[in-house]
């Protein structure tokens, strides 16, 4: 059995990144969504363990002096960042493990992972990101236009990924993702299980 792919998901706040990994999960096989550690605050409805480990900051802190992260970044004054154990062993089990993580992160998941295959999503304008995250209904008009200022530093960074995917429609991002990341299961660095063994019946015959 092949290991998955390692898939990095970042975007501006609003972007729908969240709910079209989720739609990826349930619509397709062989996904799982890596469960991040944060220090914000839950949202209503959230779930330990499902959404985030919830940690205060001294928790946090004491996992990066652990070295338990694969990586980890701070955004809009909180922590985040992603439990090594979790990524390596659903590798191995052959899951496509999906990151959903801010663009420092992403950019220290390329350097010990560099293969891994990197997606910045957005919405179609920032207006519409404004407006979807309005709707959200989850922060105050402060905490969003504290998103929109960070959004001028994440476009800086835009250019350090694989992919970039607009999400005008659900329906249509979710399967141009799916697709970037089947397309990506047929480059080389994925498949040396096969190269190997097809080396080795060449030697045979």
């Amino acid at each position: 059995m092949s290991e998955g792919i390692l898939i990095v998901v970042s975007g501006f706040s609003g972007s729908g990144k969240g709910t079209i990994t989720k739609k990826l999960v349930d619509e397709y096989e062989d996904y799982i969504i890596s469960v991040s550690a944060t220090t914000r605050a839950p949202r209503e409805g959230e779930v330990e363990g499902r959404e985030y480990f919830f940690k205060t900051r001294e928790e946090f802190e004491k996992l990066i002096a652990d070295d338990a992260l694969v990586e980890y970044a701070q955004y809009v004054n909180n922590y985040y960042g992603t439990p090594k154990a979790f990524v390596e062993e659903n590798l191995k089990k052959g899951k496509n493990v999906i990151l959903e993580i801010e663009v420092q992160g992403a950019i220290q998941i390329k350097h010990m992972y560099p293969d891994a295959v990197t997606i910045f999503m957005s919405g179609p304008s920032i207006a519409e990101i404004r407006k979807r995250l309005i709707a959200r209904g989850t922060e105050t008009i402060e905490q969003i236009e504290s998103r929109l200022r960070r959004a001028k530093e994440e476009v800086k960074l835009m250019g350090v990924y694989d992919h970039l995917i607009i999400n005008y429609d659900r329906d249509e991002c979710t399967k141009e993702l799916n697709d970037i990341i089947v397309s990506s299961k047929n480059k080389l660095a994925y498949n040396k299980a096969f190269i190997e063994k097809i080396t080795k019946e060449l030697e045979e015959y």
